[in-house]
């Protein structure tokens, strides 16, 4: 078995799309056949942005994606210049790697691991 995808719940899908779309600059766009469903492609792995409904809502439900980053400080700074809020961290962690939570716009958590690379002066 493998992660093949994510389901994140928003409460208005264009804006959910619009704003994954920016968080992951590298994600193709991909419509499904015969609807009009779109889903954000990351290598294989596909971001869905679902609509949030009484049976699962939006928000911080327990679960958190981690995602390998190549520079902790720059993504951080990426995705907070869209919009995301610090939730959690950055926390040291081991072989020299930091992991923070982002809360999105929508109240869902996004985990980040990498090295924290400051940037030169």
């Amino acid at each position: 078995m493998q992660p093949i995808a994510m389901l994140i719940h928003v409460q208005d899908i264009k804006a959910g799309l619009d704003w994954y779309t920016k968080a992951f600059p590298l994600a193709r766009i991909k419509c499904l056949p015969d609807s009009d469903f779109k889903v954000l492609d990351i290598d294989g792995f596909q971001l869905e942005i679902v609509q949030a409904d009484e049976k699962v809502g939006a928000g911080k439900c327990g679960t958190v994606l981690y995602w390998q980053v190549k520079n902790l400080t720059q993504s951080l700074q990426h995705l907070m210049a869209i919009g995301a809020v610090l939730y959690r961290g950055p926390l040291d962690i081991e072989d020299q790697l930091s992991m923070c939570q982002v809360a999105d716009p929508f109240g869902n958590l996004i985990g980040l691991r990498g090295p924290r690379i400051e940037p030169s002066k």
